[in-house]
């Protein structure tokens, strides 16, 4: 985490610092899975707006709520389950961002997916 700052007004928490090439908001609804892919040369940081997450990644299963921000290094495996509808923001950092989104994805075969989709 970066800086923190508190007062009696609240708080103010950097969550990220560093280059950002592009941000995204990606909606997926309850039950389907996104990923089950790497990024050989980009890095992501997905921050959950709204809805709660299955998320998969460097060998490891855990829930991720609203407020929650999960790193994605590059050249790692990882896939997101939506548990219920969820909203969430991608900051990207490499050259997977804009036109060439899907420049920088390798997919998984089906046998190594790390998620499935369905309502479980």
């Amino acid at each position: 985490m970066a800086d923190r700052f508190e007062d009696h007004r609240g708080i103010i928490q950097d969550i990220l610092a560093g280059p950002i090439d592009q941000v995204t908001t990606i909606f997926t609804r309850a039950g389907h899975v996104r990923g089950n892919h790497t990024h050989p040369k980009t890095s992501q940081w997905v921050y959950v707006v709204a809805g709660l997450l299955l998320i998969s990644h460097d060998g490891e299963e855990f829930t991720a709520a609203a407020g929650r921000l999960i790193s994605e290094p590059a050249d790692k495996p990882h896939a997101w389950k939506a548990i219920t509808d969820c909203t969430v923001l991608v900051f990207t950092n490499g050259p997977r961002s804009g036109e060439n989104y899907e420049s920088d994805t390798v997919r998984l075969p089906e046998s190594q997916w790390l998620l499935r989709p369905g309502m479980s």
